[in-house]
């Protein structure tokens, strides 16, 4: 295991953490961390003219190629597109990275978001880090139970609302200019994708919808021009007590909102 302090993103596709996470990620990076990076699907339905074997396999390519263009450590999908449930089968392989890795950060996809499997994936992550130090959760494979304190944060959704349309904000935004050409170069290495989401959803400035929306989550935090927004898990079977790693890892480049953090209180 390496001496680094490790985050870990979990998301449900190919190409999901680049679009919502890989700017933090990489400043992450930079200040020491190991990363680590898991989509649980691999992408099988992301195509408008390959076999499922084929797209699988490059689904697979563009996303190790986009860890090894900034040093992320991979780790393979687990089920096909549209598989992604809150199951136990799931559960207990994510257990199995949670262990094995043992995240301070675990950054993974918003409980409310515009795609189900958005949300499952999100599910899926929440429960297995709170698996993590069960002795009488199985993994698979079978892996040690751990104690470690992990944060959970959860990113905005594209589109910036909730499945029902309402709007949603941060509670607390981190300043992604410094990442912004990586996470593009990140985001690139998903040729197949682009081509799919061309046809799909008329994406055809697949790289500048990425763009956009950390200017639209930029415009939201009222202080940088390209941001990625979190909200924090609350702490309960998580940690010991209320912790926010990634703003003592980030510095200023982590800005809280306080009108957010307010607004949790309101009853």
């Amino acid at each position: 295991m390496s001496d680094k302090p490790t985050v870990l993103a979990v998301a449900a596709h190919p190409d999901d953490i680049e679009m919502t996470m890989a700017g933090t990620l990489l400043h992450l990076r930079d200040r020491g961390w190991e990363v680590h990076y898991m989509n649980l699907a691999n992408g099988s339905c992301g195509t408008a003219v390959d076999s499922e074997e084929v797209i699988i396999a490059k689904r697979a390519a563009e996303a190790r190629a986009a860890c090894d263009l900034v040093g992320f450590v991979w780790h393979p999908p687990i089920v096909n597109d549209l598989g992604v449930y809150h199951r136990n089968e799931q559960i207990y392989q994510v257990v199995a990275v949670i262990r094995d890795v043992r995240p301070r950060i675990l950054l993974t996809q918003s409980p409310v978001d515009y795609m189900e499997e958005h949300q499952n994936a999100s599910r899926v992550a929440c429960t297995a880090a709170f698996c993590r130090g069960m002795v009488n959760c199985y993994s698979v494979p079978t892996r040690t139970p751990i104690g470690d304190d992990v944060a959970i944060y959860h990113a905005l959704p594209h589109g910036l609302r909730d499945p029902l349309r309402k709007r949603l904000r941060a509670g607390q935004y981190v300043d992604i200019a410094a990442t912004l050409a990586a996470k593009r170069d990140m985001l690139a290495c998903h040729k197949s994708q682009k081509e799919w989401l061309d046809v799909s959803q008329g994406m055809d400035a697949y790289l500048e919808v990425m763009t956009d929306f950390g200017r639209q989550v930029g415009a939201l935090s009222g202080r940088f021009e390209y941001a990625e927004g979190w909200r924090r898990h609350n702490h309960l079977g998580y940690s010991a007590r209320e912790i926010d790693p990634l703003s003592e890892a980030l510095g200023g480049l982590c800005v809280i909102d306080e009108a957010y953090e307010r607004w949790l209180d309101e009853v």
